[in-house]
């Protein structure tokens, strides 16, 4: 077990993981952290010891040059970031990596000792998966949550899945056992369009996560990116009949299964939303 020395004392923080992997389809979830860490200039704080958890046969480190010439190695990891800043009244824990290939029981102990240590107070696990969702509509997020005060306070659906899992269930089930609230976001990836990355689906993940945390994240060009993607995957489509047909058949069974929402709490939303991201 890691011993956690000299962390920081951060206010009110809230722990946001997602791992590269089988969790991860076109690195969506990734793609989020990825962001956040950007547009809020998050900082290393620790790595995960790499030989405890991963298998370099078949996560193996990539070689590269830099533009002196120098040669080095990057070897799979999970890092943990912090962000601190004038974005939120709150602190943020960023966890982010590969999913390991080994020692998971260990390596879930690990996560949630540091989280008890720096007294992180909700836990966010995002992930993506491929599904039959149209590339042309929304992507869907389902919103899931153990916590009977969660459920309510953030109007979440209990997960009801039964299967395999990845780390990113590990460690949500093992939140729950521990009496840690625990929210997870997953993103439905159009299985025809799996591949890396999908900007897309990270901005609907970001998104969703401003709604669970009433704050404004900044975009910065992920819009952009998504109509671009979304452009692209239409015009590949429209090369390609039977692909066009079978995108047209997904729309039709997506758009009549949806009920129209437009109750005043979801205009509310959409306008809460609004002023938020004037404000930023």
């Amino acid at each position: 077990m890691i011993e956690f020395d000299d962390l920081p004392v951060l206010r009110k923080p809230i722990l946001i993981a997602a791992f590269e992997g089988w969790n991860d389809a076109a690195e969506s979830a990734s793609g989020a952290v990825t962001h956040l860490r950007e547009v809020w200039d998050a900082e290393v704080l620790l790595e995960l010891d790499p030989e405890e958890y991963y298998d370099y046969q078949v996560n193996r480190p990539h070689i590269y040059t830099t533009d002196s010439g120098e040669r080095g190695l990057i070897w799979p990891a999970t890092k943990v970031f912090v962000a601190r800043g004038s974005h939120s009244d709150r602190d943020f824990v960023l966890i982010q990596g590969i999913e390991p290939n080994m020692k998971w029981p260990q390596f879930t102990r690990e996560v949630l000792g540091l989280a008890a240590e720096l007294d992180v107070e909700l836990v966010i696990t995002m992930g993506a998966l491929l599904s039959d969702n149209p590339h042309s509509r929304p992507v869907p997020i389902s919103a899931t949550a153990s916590d009977k005060e969660l459920l309510g306070e953030l109007q979440l659906d209990v997960s009801h899945y039964e299967g395999p899992t990845g780390i990113v269930g590990v460690l949500s089930q093992a939140c729950a056992q521990f009496g840690i609230p625990c929210v997870s976001l997953w993103a439905s990836i159009p299985h025809y369009v799996g591949q890396s990355p999908c900007p897309k689906a990270t901005l609907a993940l970001i998104e969703r996560l401003e709604d669970i945390l009433d704050i404004a994240i900044p975009l910065r060009e992920l819009p952009e990116e998504s109509r671009a993607w979304e452009i692209g995957v239409n015009e590949l489509a429209d090369d390609d009949e039977e692909i066009a047909d079978y995108v047209s058949q997904l729309e039709e069974a997506r758009d009549t299964a949806e009920l129209p929402e437009a109750s005043g709490d979801a205009i509310a939303r959409e306008f809460e939303k609004y002023l938020r991201r004037r404000n930023t």
